[in-house]
């Protein structure tokens, strides 16, 4: 048994001791008396006192852990246990009501305030000061429905107890029909209790989440980064704690551990505001308005997982026309390679729309492991100089070269310097002019792969 559990149980016991020596006390005083009011008293705590048996059992089987029948736990017992005590109230009030107007409908006054019934409320007043002091610390700590239910019936009885007195007096002073008015102000009390009990049952029944949480949640979750819009938000109360279903949307371009990123740090950020709160959030991908052709494309070719490059787009007689490689198998069958493009192809159609002109290059890749080793020395030092002697357009100081021999042809890295305040797409085009001229002079040359720096 955890800690809390264990604080709402010694609560609820000392609550049904309380209630069963009050109930005792007010009964023996309002019969040797006559007063109703007394009376009315020694009934709400009579009720009180079954009441608070049941608070006690639902404590404990409310304390139960989430099983495959109650996915959710046994929470909503002590809901259930409050209702119950609504009802109990509510059926007071009405006794009372009737009895204190057939009081003062025949004129009923044999009233004997006497010490005892005066002192028994004193005291009535001073217990329930304390205990409602102990349970409204108690329900807080812990959020227990059927505390907090108890807390409300003790509040009640505090105040049915104070006008109780005040009809005692009045009837010592010669106005005996103040204790049968005494007595419809106790079972208002009542029934005011009843009502603010049996609403707040029945919204957590229903699953009325609670005020200004589900605006408060959606403030925590739209202030996360990444997050685009709130979709839905569903929140259903259980007890201390409160569990819901949020979908959030996010940009359809992230990679998914960025997604998943973004969910922990709603989570935490809800768990941060609210510890009670405990949300399961879910993600719809939309599409940004900031979202690039080439953006959009590349994500339409990693649904397919299809590699794409040399993404180009023009606009051409108010028409769009688009173009990319697709890469593919080089020994994939033509027919197969063909109908990857296709596909691709209507899928840019119908996320662009269907006039943009859509134009695939099958290109092939290599798939498979290539043996290799490194080339002679005289092979190296060749192709090396003549790295060095055939850069132009910004490209210099060529290091770093490996020349690797493999059955299918040399393999050849180097590394390059050039003008950091050139553009990619400047020193791209010098990488692709030296590679070509390379391929030209030394044939057996396969691929040749070259990283461009910043020039120091």
């Amino acid at each position: 048994m955890d800690g809390a559990q264990n604080v709402k149980e010694r609560a609820a016991l000392f609550s049904i001791v309380a209630s069963a020596l009050l109930t005792a006390a007010k009964i023996f005083a309002g019969l040797l008396s006559g007063s109703l009011a007394l009376l009315s008293e020694a009934g709400h705590n009579l009720a009180d006192t079954g009441i608070t048996i049941i608070t006690y059992f639902a404590v404990r089987a409310a304390g139960k852990p989430a099983d495959e029948e109650h996915n959710y736990g046994h929470a909503k017992i002590e809901t259930l246990a409050a209702l119950i005590e609504t009802g109990f109230l509510f059926a007071l009030a009405i006794a009372i009501l009737v009895e204190a107007v057939r009081r003062l409908a025949i004129g009923q006054t044999e009233i004997n305030a006497n010490l005892l019934a005066f002192g028994v409320l004193i005291v009535s007043i001073g217990v329930d000061i304390s205990r409602s002091h102990l349970l409204s610390r108690v329900a807080h700590e812990t959020k227990s429905d059927a505390l907090a239910a108890d807390l409300v019936h003790f509040a009640s009885d505090m105040v049915g107890s104070f006008v109780a007195l005040l009809g005692l007096i009045a009837a010592r002073f010669g106005y005996p029909q103040g204790d049968a008015l005494a007595a419809l102000t106790v079972a208002l009390v009542i029934s005011i209790a009843g009502y603010k009990l049996g609403r707040r049952a029945v919204d957590t029944l229903i699953d009325a989440a609670p005020k200004g949480l589900a605006a408060s949640l959606r403030r925590i979750a739209g202030n996360v980064p990444g997050v685009i819009a709130i979709d839905s938000l569903r929140l259903r109360p259980a007890g201390a704690n409160v569990f819901g279903d949020l979908v959030i949307s996010v940009p359809r371009t992230l990679p998914q551990e960025k997604v998943a990123a973004i969910t922990d740090e709603v989570g935490a950020a809800v768990a941060a505001a609210h510890p009670g709160v405990a949300l399961t959030v879910a993600t719809t991908p939309v599409a940004a308005d900031n979202e690039s052709v080439l953006e959009r494309v590349l994500l339409i070719a990693a649904k397919r997982h299809a590699p794409v490059h040399h993404v180009i787009v023009q606009q051409v007689a108010g028409r769009t026309s688009l173009s990319f490689d697709v890469e593919v198998d080089g020994r994939m069958p033509l027919g197969e390679a063909h109908a990857i493009a296709s596909r691709l192809e209507a899928d840019a159609r119908k996320e662009l729309g269907p006039g943009i002109e859509v134009e695939t290059h099958i290109e092939p890749l290599e798939p498979r492991e290539l043996s290799g080793r490194d080339a002679p020395t005289n092979v190296r030092d060749a192709i090396a100089a003549a790295l060095a002697e055939s850069a132009a357009g910004g490209i210099v100081e060529v290091h770093n070269v490996r020349v690797r021999e493999t059955p299918e042809g040399l393999i050849v890295n180097y590394h390059c310097r050039a003008d950091p305040r050139l553009s990619v797409g400047e020193v791209h085009h010098a990488v692709d002019e030296l590679e070509r001229r390379m391929k030209a002079d030394f044939p057996a040359i396969l691929r040749i792969v070259g990283h461009a720096e910043p020039l120091r």
